[in-house]
């Protein structure tokens, strides 16, 4: 699973190679943890301009589908298995055509030990963004007024995978990871093999998984009202 991320720098700087066209001013800032149904920045293309916009936007993390009568449904939501996404239909029309990537300085997270759980941060070695692959869906309250700004709520997902190598010996889930060319190819509202893209990510993920470092962190993560550099440091 992936439950807590870190965003160390306003996510616009952490973009660059996604050539991402427009920038939503009310992006969310810095965060050391950020947690389910927490606000974070999400990249996607919009179809509806011709050629499709890219776009940075500020969304909730935990994904609220379209027909969904409530949004507290996003809070059973922040995460998707990949090797599901078809067979699931909270996902399988996001996964045709609303793609996102979420991008990170790097997450966190826990591994089982006899006494306890012992927190990770799992980041790139070179300290180059991680982006992970995500869905995104758009919700409409329909409590509110159609002048109202706040009636639609942006929302997205971040996708798992079965983790492996050194990942796999603290967790048996790890995010589904991407690199440029494969967020290019993921974000591309034009794309129709969708499931052949997602089954090359899955391959290709493990390689990505060997060029990041884990180290142990303080306890202190748990607590989402704790928010400082200091939560990256070795415990």
């Amino acid at each position: 699973m992936c439950g807590r991320f870190v965003v160390a720098n306003v996510a616009s700087e952490l973009v660059g190679v996604l050539r991402v066209d427009t920038i939503n001013p009310s992006l969310p800032a810095p965060s050391y943890n950020v947690a389910p149904m927490s606000t974070a920045a999400i990249v996607l293309d919009s179809a509806k301009t011709e050629p499709p916009t890219r776009r940075l936007e500020p969304a909730r993390w935990g994904l609220v589908p379209a027909w969904a009568k409530d949004p507290k449904i996003g809070a059973r939501a922040f995460n998707a298995r990949a090797e599901e996404l078809e067979e699931k239909p909270m996902f399988r029309g996001a996964l045709i055509k609303r793609r996102a990537v979420v991008p990170t300085t790097g997450y966190y997270e826990w591994k089982q030990l006899a006494d306890g759980k012992e927190p990770h941060f799992i980041h790139p070695a070179d300290d180059s963004p991680l982006f992970l692959a995500g869905l995104y869906e758009w919700w409409k309250d329909p409590s509110k007024g159609d002048d109202d700004p706040d009636r639609w709520l942006l929302s997205f997902t971040i996708l798992t995978r079965d983790a492996i190598g050194a990942l796999g010996s603290i967790h048996d889930r790890m995010p589904l990871f991407l690199d440029a060319d494969f967020a290019d190819a993921w974000l591309d509202t034009d794309t129709e093999n969708v499931g052949d893209i997602l089954d090359a990510a899955i391959d290709a993920a493990p390689d990505l998984a060997e060029t990041l470092e884990t180290r142990v962190v303080s306890s202190a993560v748990g607590n989402v009202r704790n928010d400082s550099p200091a939560l990256i440091d070795p415990a």
